[in-house]
């Protein structure tokens, strides 16, 4: 059932001409997804990310189609209003247009996204057209590209030589041919993001692009301070969750070792008649 103030694409893009900024958070799972949703956010972002947020990997490289799905699944019981980005993860569009194709379409036939990201410039421009010809949704990533981390040699900052700064400019302009419906830039100087958002006609989302673009995108557990690692400087944390849930494992942890928990409170009991029953009856057994 189509929710009445679900974000569609077509409302999406006029947000850029209206000048009203767009809000993007990655959710891996259903309780971020409500949370999510609660706090008015307007796309929710099924991230390859979750191969190092949540499984714990050194990179995004190991992530597949199947946990894509699996995590988007999830996120799509959550969702109500906004609109439901899954990532096409490694390997996943690389090797030809036709499984390409079916691979982004089981993100919305199996999962319940309303579209994919694809980390592509024009090399792959083809393909994210042959995505978009099969009627899915394409939201663009391009700069900082973690499918490229071991070419780019680490997750550092791109386009700062002019040659460079083309390039990804030209990428984005591919892109916009090819039909995505939206643009990530990943980490490239203020002056860039500025210029891509004023070249294109759709809405860019920035993480780590400076201040121009027409959205900002967050990794959902930087956020609220649940991630540990050096945070680069385009993340602000906006909250420090880790202290105050220690705590209250730590609370749990003594105070079932000095058997305080469960309180009288918190316990079931047998009615009496049925209690001096089964008491009898054990004692007779024993």
């Amino acid at each position: 059932m189509t929710v009445p103030d679900r974000l569609t694409l077509p409302r999406l893009i006029d947000r850029k001409t209206e000048g009203r900024p767009i809000t993007m958070v990655t959710a891996y799972d259903y309780p971020t997804a409500c949370l999510l949703e609660e706090a008015g956010i307007d796309i929710l972002l099924v991230g390859d990310s979750l191969g190092m947020v949540i499984l714990g990997r050194e990179n995004t490289l190991g992530v597949t189609v199947d946990e894509i799905v699996h995590h988007t699944r999830a996120v799509a019981r959550g969702r109500r209003r906004a609109l439901l980005v899954a990532d096409m993860p490694f390997l996943s569009f690389h090797v030809d247009r036709r499984s390409a194709v079916r691979n982004a379409g089981r993100m919305i036939q199996e999962a319940g996204a309303d579209a994919v990201k694809v980390e592509a410039g024009r090399k792959r421009a083809r393909i994210v057209e042959a995505i978009v010809d099969a009627e899915i949704p394409v939201m663009g990533h391009i700069g900082l590209t973690p499918h490229a981390i071991q070419r780019l040699g680490g997750f550092k900052i791109q386009g700062r030589t002019l040659d460079r700064a083309e390039e990804i400019l030209r990428d984005a302009e591919a892109l916009e041919r090819a039909g995505v419906f939206a643009l990530v830039l990943e980490a490239i100087p203020e002056e860039l993001g500025r210029l891509i958002t004023q070249s294109v006609r759709v809405p860019t989302i920035g993480i780590g692009a400076g201040r121009h673009c027409d959205g900002q995108v967050l990794v959902f557990h930087d956020i609220v301070g649940l991630e540990q690692r050096k945070k680069p400087r385009f993340v602000r944390r906006y909250a420090s969750l880790r202290e105050p849930m220690l705590e209250a494992l730590a609370a749990f942890k003594r105070e079932v070792e000095q058997r305080r928990f469960p309180a009288d409170e918190e316990v079931y009991s047998l009615p009496p008649d049925v209690a001096h029953t089964l008491r009898e009856r054990h004692d007779q057994e024993s």
